[in-house]
């Protein structure tokens, strides 16, 4: 059953809701690029726009626990302030007025980051993170911090010391992680956009099951420090929107060489937002069938062919077979050691089971280990180019299987099961540490969005968001809207009081 609304049902149901529903509906569905336009033409102001997804979160916070941390009346402050500048002539970009949304595991000065445990329940930070800093210089609100699976480390946002967050498309089933709450406010229409981090496909995986467009960038081209980290090897930090057009707006702000960061490389300045004009005739579509495509349930095999072929029209020519290397065997347990070791001394019982068992798991490869592991990834990451010698960018599903429900994700969490199948087509990429961006190419059965995943070689952003938006100029996945509502009631399970 099409569990989506058609545009014809929508348009009924808000001519019949009170007018200021209406407008609240109108702002909160602009793009990230559409409401800027409207700023700049000064037919809304920030004021109204924040207010907007404020009203929304009201209604839908309830039902879907995006957010840990609602910064209500700071944001209407700083709306205020940006609207004055703006009526003064000072226009910071096209970020000015604009209200974001940022994970909760992403520093913010005076304003609690709890990486979604009870371990950070009461963490304030005394600095910003650099993308902190960077959307505050681009004249970004930030209206919350959105919830998140407990420090990352995980790929549905089942465990989180907050509780689950919900996917809007189905109440209840998990949106996907670590970057659910993310995932699910954009989706919603709660902000126009949100930052995720992503260590083996948080950002990607969500933004799939969400059915927005999400984006990891090179390692290294947007600053982590500030940010609390999962393997700081393998962490990315990148836009969650409604549209690749939208991304490359975000990446502008984000991307840049910081120096106190030591995994921040220095790259030439680049103008994501015109690189969107460029042609994508002639692109090299690489399909790489193993291990990719393996075992991918039906729906989403069909929604991902069918995307295919249209890159194919767009491109202008047939795609072909490609391999990318292996990274089986690949793995940096170490840093998840490091990082918590003093953290997990002094308080164990703050973390919960499931995290506690990967930490505790996490200090007993000997160092030899996870030196000769580090040296792999490394010279990985040197050679990764040299599979797109034959094409540009490689096309495959971002989640080969629908999501579970909330109930079997957190029965998942406590018993001794891999936990993370969702990720089983995006960890590759962040330990290739090249660029890959996910964008909604159809809606399986049961009603939740599917994705496709893009990645061309290092530094290859543009590229990949140009295709993308060629890719959603032509089609409408990412206009499609998730069917909860303000009268949608929240499955018994998942109540707060259940």
């Amino acid at each position: 059953m099409n569990r989506f609304p058609t545009r014809r049902a929508f348009c009924a149901a808000m001519a019949a809701a009170p007018a200021a529903l209406r407008a609240q509906e109108e702002l909160a569905w602009l793009t990230l690029a559409e409401a800027s336009a409207r700023l700049a033409k000064r037919s809304v102001s920030s004021v109204e726009l924040t207010q907007a997804c404020l009203d929304r979160i009201a209604i839908y916070q309830p039902k879907l626990n995006a957010f840990i941390t609602v910064t209500r009346e700071q944001a209407l402050r700083r709306a205020r302030e940006l609207d004055a500048e703006r009526q003064a002539g000072r226009v910071r970009g096209p970020l000015h007025g604009i209200p974001i949304a940022l994970k909760d595991n992403i520093d913010t000065a005076g304003l609690r980051t709890t990486a979604a445990s009870a371990a950070f329940d009461d963490r304030i930070p005394a600095e910003d993170a650099e993308v902190t800093r960077r959307l505050h210089a681009a004249g970004a609100v930030m209206i919350g911090k959105t919830n998140l699976h407990e420090f990352a480390a995980g790929g549905t946002n089942a465990a989180s010391y907050f509780g689950p967050v919900r996917n809007p498309w189905a109440l209840e089933r998990h949106p996907g992680g670590s970057s659910g709450g993310s995932g699910a406010a954009v989706a919603a229409g709660l902000c126009f956009g949100a930052l995720g981090t992503d260590t083996g496909g948080s950002i990607r995986t969500p933004a799939s099951l969400c059915g927005i467009t999400g984006l990891k960038p090179t390692y290294g081209l947007v600053s982590i420090r500030g940010i609390i980290p999962l393997t700081m090897t393998l962490d990315h930090c990148g836009p969650m929107t409604r549209s690749a057009e939208d991304s490359a707006l975000l990446l502008n702000a984000l991307a840049g060489y910081d120096r106190l960061d030591i995994a921040s490389v220095e790259h030439g300045r680049e103008d994501y937002a015109a690189a969107l004009a460029q042609p994508v005739k002639g692109l090299r579509i690489g399909i790489p069938r193993a291990p990719f495509f393996d075992h991918v349930e039906d729906d989403i095999l069909k929604a991902v062919d069918g995307a295919i072929q249209v890159l194919a029209r767009l491109t202008g020519g047939a795609s072909r077979e490609t391999h990318l290397p292996s990274t089986t065997g690949l793995f940096l347990p170490g840093e998840v050691y490091a990082w918590h070791q003093e953290n997990v001394k002094g308080g164990a019982a703050r973390y919960q089971i499931p995290l506690r068992r990967t930490i505790t798991a996490a200090q007993k490869p000997p160092a030899h280990e996870y030196i000769q592991a580090r040296w792999k990834v490394d010279l990985l990451r040197r050679t990764i180019d040299d599979a797109f010698r034959d094409v540009d960018v490689v096309a495959l599903p971002t989640v080969r299987r629908s999501p579970r429900t909330i109930e079997a994700s957190v029965k998942r969490e406590e018993n001794d099961k891999p936990r993370n199948p969702e990720l089983s087509n995006t960890a590759q990429f962040n330990y290739y540490g090249i660029p890959a961006l996910t964008i909604p190419c159809g809606v399986a059965a049961n009603g939740i969005p599917v994705g496709l995943m893009l990645a061309g070689p290092r530094f290859s952003e543009g590229r990949l968001l140009a295709l993308a938006h060629a890719f959603q100029r032509e089609t409408d996945f990412h206009r499609r809207r998730p069917p909860v509502r303000p009268d949608t009631p929240v499955p018994a399970l998942l109540r707060e009081d259940s």
